[in-house]
């Protein structure tokens, strides 16, 4: 039995998973067709729940249980802080040029600022766990991970109940508003138990996972599913009732006047700065630091396919403390269908080339 498991093992592992994600785009597809869109995304987002509190944790456990965590885990750490902070600061300072550009003032302005900022958040826990497949980036990809759960959670959260308060007169009103559920506020520190357990253990007592005894093996395979069925969630989240031609006109036709009336220029504003001028900044920056030799390839190629993630769609949750629902939505929906390609496609080229 535990032969067949190791067997298993190889072909749940590296490049060899990255065809999961077409698979749960298909099945998907004929699922719904047969049960109903309604009853399969109930379906997804109970199987979502399990994932994210069940395997990744467990997951993130036994990677980080067979690394001695360093100075260079360190440094990258505060290194993805620093990322990550700097790519909201320029979410801030791009949304405050654009609402000069477009004429926003007052509420509007805030509003659009508060939703330009929140959605520079990226889908680091699905889409960003396709980097898992390549066993040499695991450690920086979980890394990043944690610290970008942080930000989504706990952070920005933070950040934009403050902003609300200071707009609302009446301090009880602001105190009413519910926008996270209480289990993505706490994810960040559930996922940060696990990894200091894992760092703790293997610094205490030199654990590892690393001998082949059964109980190993079966663990090994059993937290290796993550990575497929993490995938299969990505292809299941791409629906193509979304690939609407008058949509896709509206979003990259250069006919639309940036002061034009509607959401529209809000979303291609978004658009342009997740997918085209975070990750070239990104390159313009890494690249250089790489060349010379101040960074690993792991740390190069994980900072790079991180920058260019979709938008995460629990940003959704934050609707309530005064960011654009429909905006948020349909730059949600263009930055998976777009990004997702160009991040399997990365990790094709940086897997083959880089690790």
């Amino acid at each position: 039995m535990l032969e067949f498991l190791d067997g298993v093992t190889s072909y749940i592992s590296g490049l060899y998973t990255l065809p999961w994600i077409l698979i749960g785009f298909i099945v998907t597809v004929l699922l719904s067709r047969f049960l109903g869109e309604e009853k399969v995304n109930k379906a997804m987002k109970k199987i979502a729940l399990i994932l994210l509190y069940v395997f990744v944790p467990l997951l993130l456990f036994r990677i980080l249980l067979n690394v001695d965590f360093g100075s260079n885990e360190i440094s990258f750490t505060i290194a993805c802080f620093i990322i990550l902070i700097l790519m909201y600061v320029l979410a801030y300072f791009f949304a405050l040029f654009k609402t000069k550009k477009m004429k926003l003032v007052g509420e509007e302005k805030n509003h659009f600022i508060k939703t330009v900022l929140t959605n520079q958040g990226r889908s680091s826990a699905f889409v960003g766990g396709m980097m898992l497949a390549i066993s040499e980036w695991q450690v920086q990809a979980l890394i990043y991970m944690i610290i970008g759960a942080i930000f989504l959670f706990a952070i920005i959260p933070g950040v934009l109940s403050y902003l609300h308060k200071k707009e609302v007169k009446k301090s009880d009103e602001a105190d009413k508003i519910k926008a996270l559920p209480w289990y993505l506020k706490i994810f960040p520190v559930y996922l940060f138990a696990f990894a200091f357990a894992a760092v703790a253990i293997h610094g205490i007592t030199g654990v590892t996972v690393k001998d082949p005894t059964d109980f190993n093996r079966f663990f090994v395979f059993f937290t290796q599913i993550t990575i497929p069925a993490a995938l299969y969630y990505v292809g299941a989240s791409i629906h193509p009732r979304d690939l609407k031609i008058d949509e896709m006109k509206k979003l990259f036709s250069l006919k639309v006047s940036v002061k034009a009336k509607g959401h529209w220029p809000w979303v291609r504003n978004i658009f342009f700065l997740t997918v085209v001028i975070t990750p070239i900044l990104t390159l313009a920056v890494m690249l250089p630091i790489y060349i010379v030799g101040l960074i690993s390839s792991a740390w190069f190629a994980v900072i790079v396919i991180n920058s260019i993630l979709p938008i995460t769609s629990t940003n959704m949750f934050l609707v309530p403390y005064g960011i654009d629902r429909k905006v948020t939505a349909h730059s949600v929906t263009w930055t998976t269908i777009v990004c997702v390609p160009i991040v399997v496609l990365l990790i094709i080229i940086f897997g083959i080339y880089l690790s």
